[in-house]
């Protein structure tokens, strides 16, 4: 379960990706998608996670939420809840009714969703690769791959609208031959946000297991 989470932090962090100008096109396309984001107080998300794997027949889809301030985000997906408020983070196991608290350390908010648009400068190259309409509306297509050979990740394809400059879809394609497909859906920017929604409060869990490791 933390594999799935930890390539949703990955992929979330990739997707703003922006770096040395080897291709003034896309680094203008990526740079208007920060832009973007970064004028947001707040967004939240539902999104879509698709794994294929061609030659092994596997097509597996779950969907998730999210929501982000800042450095401080709440991310749900496939049965689990990870919350931070930049200082301390929650892991919260709906089955078990157990979270889990730890301290977070500079590897790990270096991956968490509320950093992606502040760390677009180093490790990828990136291409334009043309427009594709979905759904009616028209997406530029960016490439990237890692300056860094042994990534298990040899390439990202973005899909950024040509209208507003959201993004509308990534993909992620490992060297193993495993595929991910994240697709945002339900999109709001500045929402309302609730006093207590990026702690995990324990009144609204009867009987949880804590367990700190601070």
């Amino acid at each position: 379960m933390k594999k799935v989470v930890s390539l949703l932090l990955l992929a979330l962090m990739l997707v703003n990706l922006a770096f040395a100008q080897q291709d003034p096109k896309a680094g203008k396309i990526l740079n208007a998608m920060s832009q973007k984001y970064k004028t947001m107080k707040a967004f939240k998300a539902d999104f879509a996670q698709t794994l294929e794997n061609p030659s092994a027949k596997v097509k597996e889809t779950m969907n998730g939420n999210i929501l982000v301030s800042g450095d401080k985000y709440r991310l749900g997906v496939s049965g689990q809840e990870i919350i931070s408020d930049g200082k301390l983070m929650w892991t919260f196991l709906k089955d078990a009714n157990e979270v889990t608290i730890t301290e977070s350390d500079e590897e790990a908010e270096a991956m968490s969703p509320s950093k992606i648009f502040d760390m677009y400068k180093k490790g990828y190259k990136y291409a334009f690769a043309g427009t594709e309409t979905i759904d009616g509306g028209k997406y530029d297509v960016i490439e990237l791959s890692p300056e860094d050979r042994k990534n298990p990740i040899y390439k990202v394809r973005l899909y950024i609208s040509q209208k507003d400059k959201t993004l509308k879809s990534w993909q992620m394609f490992r060297n193993n031959g495993n595929r991910y497909t994240y697709t945002i859906k339900n999109f709001q920017a500045n929402p309302t946000l609730a006093a207590d929604a990026f702690t995990f409060n324990k009144a609204k869990h009867k009987g949880v297991n804590v367990v700190d490791l601070r």
